[in-house]
C-alpha cells in the first residue's frame, strides 16, 4: 500500500514584511517538511481580501484572492500556523482570513470545507516574555469551533526580536528544535 503524502498549508497571521511570525512558520514548515510533508507556506500579503460583510459578499461575490486560498486549504491536511497577538487575541488579518474561507464558495458546498476535520498546529513570537502565549489560546478556542483538532502543545516564544538571525533562522537550538518538532508532530499524527 502506498503511504499518503501528508499536505500542510503553513502561514502567519501577518501581512507585515518583515514579521518575525512569518519567520516562525517557516521554522516550523522545516520540521514538517523534514518528516515527508508536503508543506506550502502561504504569505497572506500575497491574497489581499475585503473585510468580511455579508452584503459586500451578497453583492460583490466571494473575492478571488479567498477563492485560491480556499482551494488550498481544502487539499491540506492541516495547518502550521503562526499568530501575533495583537491585545491578547489574534490579529484581523488572521480573523478575516478564517470568515472568508469558512464561508461557501461554491452551490451545495460541505459546511467549513477549508477546516472541517483537519488539524493544526498554533506557535507565536513577540518582543514581549509571553511570546504572544494568550493570543494563541484565543485563536485555539475559534479553531475548534470550526472543527479543527487543534495540538495541545502550542509554543510561544518570547524576545522575538533576539531569536532571529539576520536570514530568518532562530539562533537557540533547543527552541529550533521545539519549534520544528510542531512541523513533525502534526505529520506523525496525520500518518
Amino acid at each position: 500500500m502506498e503511504k499518503k503524502t501528508i499536505k500542510l498549508v503553513a502561514f502567519a497571521g501577518s501581512t507585515r514584511r518583515d514579521s518575525l511570525n512569518k519567520k516562525l512558520a517557516q521554522a516550523a514548515v522545516k520540521g514538517a517538511a523534514a518528516a515527508g510533508a508536503e508543506v506550502t507556506f502561504v504569505d497572506l500579503a500575497d491574497y489581499p481580501m475585503p473585510m468580511y460583510d455579508g452584503d459586500l459578499e451578497n453583492s460583490g461575490g466571494y473575492p478571488e484572492a479567498a477563492k485560491k486560498l480556499k482551494a488550498l486549504f481544502q487539499e491540506a491536511d492541516g495547518f502550521l500556523i503562526a499568530s501575533p497577538e495583537y491585545n491578547s487575541s489574534y490579529s484581523a488579518v488572521l480573523k478575516n482570513t478564517i470568515d472568508w474561507i469558512s464561508r461557501p464558495s461554491e452551490e451545495n458546498e460541505a459546511p467549513l470545507s477549508g477546516f472541517n476535520g483537519k488539524q493544526a498546529s498554533l506557535m507565536a513570537t513577540s518582543p514581549g516574555a509571553l511570546g504572544g502565549l494568550r493570543g494563541l489560546f484565543a485563536l485555539r478556542e475559534l479553531l475548534m469551533n470550526i472543527n479543527v483538532h487543534v495540538h495541545p502543545n502550542m509554543r510561544s516564544v518570547g524576545g522575538g526580536f533576539e531569536v532571529f538571525d539576520e536570514a530568518g533562522a532562530i539562533v537557540d537550538d533547543a527552541t529550533r528544535a521545539a519549534v520544528e518538532g510542531l512541523g513533525a508532530q502534526i505529520v506523525a499524527s496525520l500518518s
